[in-house]
């Protein structure tokens, strides 16, 4: 019997006029023999044979499978090492389900996995996009989950996402970004370390979970980023371990990885992005999530470790041209096929290489991870005393961009890095960094909420971490539910995200500069620790928008600074309002006329009133 001659890997039901099936595919280099045994045949491990392709590849067309059946390969190598197993996952499943014996089966899936398209969504356009970042098991508990968590609270679903949506449309937030999705083997994993890659966590839902997700957060014109991991394999992925009995030596792990020193990571074994075999499997991945899933941007986790042997930058000894290539690869495919999406490279170097176009030599992502920002303000928030709040070190992160595009950077203040106990150094949320034990504290609402007008302020696309809005504290934790009861505790820090958001998006037809290129850093006061910057876009009324940061813990009254235009410009924010928190001092900020005989290399002056650790928003009428 020939082997199929339908495409696609793994295993794809099929119906025509002739037949109707499954065809199966797996590539096995080593294999002597490969059969497929499932529900179909009574677990057969000699009934169903793939038939060799001549290039490495094994398929079959079987007529009697069906979707929902489940399935493994069997595999014969007579070189493989003793104890080596023959029964395999199927690389390519895209569904997986426990089998009631403690080991998981693949699931035979359909091929459409998405919903139609909604009518009318297009993906917000990068420069107008607002991240929200989320992890699905500890966002929000769905009370039909069959996990829980230590407090005896039930796990996340991307069902219980989708039942917040409308909360975070009303926040302003038009794109959820989901930590990885992987199926993967340790419970209580925050999914980096994940088994199997095409499968997606059937403890979240699974295919059709992450379908209705979509569709509902299309609906709603909120896009969905998907966090991707191709620098390693999980450590406990053993069915990739020498898939087919070979590898180079015992220590090795086969034909999907590096068989040599460049294979370690600090995860796990790092995939051989120079074998054609596996990088199709990662591009046939990344594009699967975009085309077939309809997700609209893939972050990558830790580029630095797939162009990089030890995560390093201005290490050509180590480097790994291989990876570069498959980054560039894959980003022209996306560009080519769906130019609109986006992909985000977790690299953490300030590399602007990682976001040169491909012609230009770089890797090609479309933005990355602007670790800079974070650091700087990070340290100007949690700083004791005013005098190490260092306003130069913030004024550059604020102006900073890559490639002189402001949006080929996003930005935040938290992550789920920079806030993970277990981090190293270990992490807390920003208002626990500002005063440990303490983070309610009026010096911790105070200094993370002008961190917050920085975010929305600067230029970049912006960020948040999940519970960010209503001053989540402590540190967050896998294996810990988030704490939705500061939502109805901090109703005013989330107004405060909130407005800003409004104002990031132009939502009044009176900031349209927070989405535009230019930014004018044009006071730098380390004295008084105030710094204020102009945004724009086109320029002119309704465009132009100044922003003054007050780091510092005495408020201002009669400050003069130089301003772009002439005539009133209105406070459009105020941190300090009391409307805000009870214990904000409402100082009186208020709106200014600009004259001539300009100051701070600008053409006009005006003068402002600040509170201490606060932010105002100017700008003019339309």
């Amino acid at each position: 019997m020939p082997p199929s001659q339908r495409p696609f890997m793994g295993a794809t039901p099929y119906q025509d006029v002739a037949a109707s099936g499954v065809t199966f595919r797996v590539w096995a280099p080593f294999a002597a023999d490969v059969f497929v045994a499932g529900t179909f045949n009574n677990w057969s491990s000699d009934n169903d044979a793939l038939f060799s392709e001549g290039n490495d590849y094994w398929s079959v067309d079987i007529p009697n499978a069906q979707v929902g059946n489940q399935y493994l390969f069997y595999l014969q190598n007579p070189q493989a090492p003793s104890g080596w197993q023959p029964w395999r996952m199927d690389p390519y499943a895209r569904q997986i389900i426990r089998n009631g014996q403690g080991t998981l089966n693949g699931v035979i899936a359909a091929n459409n996995e998405a919903l139609a398209d909604v009518p009318g969504y297009t993906m917000p356009n990068w420069n107008e996009m607002v991240i929200y970042e989320i992890n699905v098991r500890t966002f929000v508990s769905d009370s039909g989950a069959a996990f829980t968590d230590p407090n005896g609270l039930k796990t996340g679903s991307f069902a219980s996402i989708a039942a917040k949506l409308d909360y975070l449309q009303g926040l302003g937030v038009n794109a959820i970004e989901l930590m990885p999705l992987f199926e993967f083997d340790i419970p209580l994993d925050a999914g980096y370390n994940y088994a199997y890659m095409f499968a997606i966590e059937h403890e979240f839902g699974g295919p059709d979970g992450f379908r209705e997700l979509v569709h509902q957060a299309h609906q709603r014109g909120i896009a969905v980023i998907v966090d991707v991991v191709y620098n390693h394999l999980g450590a406990d992925a053993d069915t990739m371990w020498k898939f087919d009995g070979w590898s180079a030596s015992p220590e090795f792990g086969g034909i999907y990885f590096y068989n040599d020193w460049r294979r370690e990571t600090s995860w796990g074994d790092r995939f051989d992005y120079g074998r054609g075999e596996v990088r199709q499997y990662i591009r046939d991945n990344a594009l699967r999530w975009l085309e077939q899933r309809y997700a609209d941007g893939l972050r990558w986790d830790s580029v630095g470790s797939i162009r990089n042997v030890y995560d390093n930058n201005n290490d050509p000894g180590h480097d790994l041209n291989d990876g570069w290539s498959i980054c560039q690869w894959i980003n022209d495919l996306i560009d080519q096929r769906q130019g609109w999406k986006i992909t985000i490279a977790e690299d953490l170097k300030d590399n602007e290489w990682i976001t040169k176009s491909t012609g230009a030599g770089g890797t090609g992502f479309g933005a990355q991870w602007g670790i800079s920002f974070f650091w700087e303000l990070h340290d100007a928030m949690t700083a004791q005393d005013d005098s190490a709040r260092d306003m130069q070190a913030v004024a550059f992160v604020i102006g900073q961009s890559y490639n002189q595009n402001a949006f080929q950077r996003v930005i935040y203040t938290e992550s789920h890095d920079g806030v993970d106990a277990t981090a190293n150094p270990p992490m807390a949320r920003v208002p626990e960094m500002i005063w440990p034990g303490k983070a309610d504290s009026w010096f911790s609402k105070k200094r993370s909420t002008l961190g917050a007008v920085a975010l929305f302020t600067s230029p970049g696309i912006p960020m948040l971490f999940m519970g960010q809005e209503f001053l989540a504290w402590g540190a967050w934790n896998v294996n810990y539910m988030m704490d939705w009861a500061h939502a109805w505790q901090f109703t005013g820090i989330t107004n405060l995200y909130r407005d800003l958001i409004h104002l990031r998006r132009n939502w009044f037809n009176n900031t349209r500069g927070l989405r535009g290129q230019n930014t004018n850093i044009f006071k730098v006061d380390n004295t008084s620790k105030v710094l204020a910057y102009h945004r724009w876009d086109q320029g002119g009324a309704g465009d132009d928008v100044v922003v003054i940061l007050n780091f510092g813990n005495q408020g201002c009254t009669n400050y003069f600074l130089g301003l772009p235009r002439p005539g009133l410009w209105k406070v459009r924010f105020n941190s300090d309002w009391s409307g805000y928190d009870a214990y904000f001092g409402n100082w009186f900020s208020y709106d200014t006329t600009a004259t001539s005989g300009g100051t701070d290399n600008l053409p006009y002056v005006a003068n402002i009133g600040i509170g201490p650790y606060s932010a105002i928003i100017l700008s003019q009428d339309a």
